[in-house]
């Protein structure tokens, strides 16, 4: 996975959820919030979403662009 421009993302969470992922994440040898992005990407590969580049994000100047519409 590349490294590049992050974001935060914050959610509440069961408790019992966050301990499975806790466990999940050390058998794994990862943080929670590498978890958290390898649980999203294989989610996303089974269900034929993409992922966008993060290029294709933000503009020249660094502006955000609209993902929704691009195809």
């Amino acid at each position: 996975m590349a490294t590049g421009k992050t974001t935060t993302l914050t959610f509440r969470i069961e408790p019992a959820l966050k301990e499975a992922l806790r466990i999940a994440a050390a058998r794994e040898h990862r943080s929670l919030a590498n978890m958290v992005e390898v649980l999203i990407r294989d989610y996303c590969g089974r269900n034929g979403i993409a992922i966008p580049e993060q290029d294709d994000l933000f503009d020249d100047a660094g502006n955000r662009t609209d993902t929704e519409n691009k195809g």
